[in-house]
Formats: C-alpha cells, structure tokens, sequence
C-alpha cells in the first residue's frame, strides 16, 4: 500500500470517527453550556446554543443556596454528600469482602466450585423491581428506611457479585507459584491474600472499586424506593426532584447533573492508568 493510500485510509477513519464523536460529546457539551445559561436563554424560540452572558450563578444557587435557589436546589448539597458516604461504603465492604470471597473461589478446591461462581454471576441478572417489595418489607422490620444504612445494604446486592467475578478474573492471571512459595515460608491463606496476593493486584483493586463506586453513586431506583428524606435521599433522586408537577427548573438539572458527574469523572482521570492496567490484565493468562 503506497503512501497516499495510507493517508486516504486514515483520512476515511477519521471521517467514520466523527459522527461516534459528536454523538459521544455533544449531549455533555450541551450539558455544560446549560448549566451556565439563564432559565430565559433555554426557553427562548428559536433556542440560543451559546449563552449571551454565561455566568455561574447556577452552581452558586445549588452549592450556597442562593436566592433563586428551589427547595430542592437547597438539599442538593446533602444529597450529594449522602451519596459520597454510602457509595464510598459500598465500595469498601464490596472490595474487602469480594477479595476474600473471589481468592477463595479461584484457589480452594471444593466441590461445585465453578457453579458457585456462576451463580454469583447469575444474582446480577436478577431484576430489581422483584427484589424491591420483599427489601422493602426486611428494611422496614429491620427500621432503617431513610437511613444510608439501607442504601449501603440493599446496592451490596448487586456490587458484591460484582465485585466477587472482577477479582476472580483476576486473580486467576496470577501465578500460582507466588503463593507456593509464600506458603513453604509459613503464610497461611488469608496472610497470603494480604500479604503477596492484594499488593501485585493493585490495578484490578483499583479498577474494580472505581466500577462499583460508579454503580452505587448512579442508582436510582433503590434509593427512589428507599428513602423520602434528606436525611437519606441520594443525587440521582435529588436531580429527579427538579421536575416537578408543573414546572421543570432546566437550569437547576443540568448544573446538578453536572456536579454529580464530577466525583466519577475527578476519579476515572486520577486513576486512568491502574484502570487500563486492570482491565487489560485479565486477557493475558499467566
């Protein structure tokens, strides 16, 4: 293939990409011009795309309660340290207890084994809406509805499988020959998981919470059930909250939404490089 055609072929790559592009960014880019733009300027015919005057009264509204702050502009500063607090637990106790878990799928030998694992699979394709009546029922005996306590217990539901396959695929790549050697040494299982195993796995650790943190801070239909106050409420359902019966505050919603894709998006950046490292670990066996 002579050079011209090389850069044919790219050049058509490139015009393929485009399309993929735009259908990727511009839904975040109107986001962001949204939440900088006055509730006039959204509602005007024909619709201004670029605001006149952009200003960032609406994050001052949200996170200082301003003036022109809604009722649920006002909460949307504890709503979003409620899902800090209960997505943050979730993704410990889903790494601490799915590490312990996956080790012990992947290297102690019993019987039924491999069906096991399956089946923690199999719990993620059980739908929410026929587990939310009887968790309910068990919450309400139990007293914790709108309490964090309730989120954190009902999203290990579904994070913990989660979490248990990831670091099973994982710890499957490492050699085994580590652990021999560890054990002559004198370590005993659990000693090995945290003393050689849990170091050298540091990118699927890391990978692993990052998706799971991200699974508990975007639920939406549990917390809806769950919770009814501030106390408890979450960011998915306090940016629901900007719609009301008869009016929608745009302006309010896209700044949320925004504020809310912050802590993922400061996260996924950070930790970008452990990320692909543990993702690609697990096609390469050995």
């Amino acid at each position: 293939m002579t050079n011209r055609s090389k850069m044919v072929s790219r050049f058509g790559y490139f015009l393929l990409t485009i399309p993929v592009l735009l259908f990727i960014y511009l839904p975040v880019a109107w986001l962001l011009i949204s939440s900088t733009s006055t509730r006039a300027e959204l509602l005007t015919v024909p619709l201004d795309w670029i605001p006149a005057n952009p200003s960032l009264q609406n994050y001052s509204d949200i996170l200082f309660s301003g003036s022109e702050a809604s009722d649920a502009a006002i909460v949307f500063k504890t709503t979003l340290r409620n899902s800090f607090v209960v997505a943050s637990s979730v993704t410990a106790i889903s790494l601490f207890f799915g590490s312990l878990a996956a080790y012990a799928l992947v290297r102690i030998q019993f019987r039924f084994r491999k069906g096991l694992l399956y089946g923690i699979l199999g719990t993620r394709m059980i739908p929410e809406i026929s587990l939310v009546i009887p968790l309910y029922i068990i919450a309400s005996q139990l007293r914790i509805l709108n309490t964090p306590y309730v989120l954190i217990a009902t999203y290990l539901s579904f994070t913990l499988p989660f979490a248990i396959w990831l670091m099973a695929s994982f710890f499957e790549t490492i050699p085994i020959e580590l652990e021999d050697a560890a054990r002559i040494d004198g370590c005993s299982w659990l000693e090995t998981l945290f003393k050689i195993i849990l170091p050298i796995s540091s990118p699927g650790l890391i990978s692993t919470g990052l998706f799971v943190f991200l699974l508990a801070w975007d639920e939406f239909f549990f917390a809806l059930i769950f919770t009814s106050n501030e106390a408890a409420k979450t960011v998915p359902v306090a940016i629901a909250e900007f719609t009301g019966r008869y009016v929608v505050d745009i302006t309010a919603m896209m700044t949320g939404g925004v504020l809310a894709a912050l802590p993922p998006v400061i996260l996924a950046l950070v930790f970008q490089r452990y990320i692909v490292r543990g993702l690609t670990a697990g096609a390469v066996k050995g």
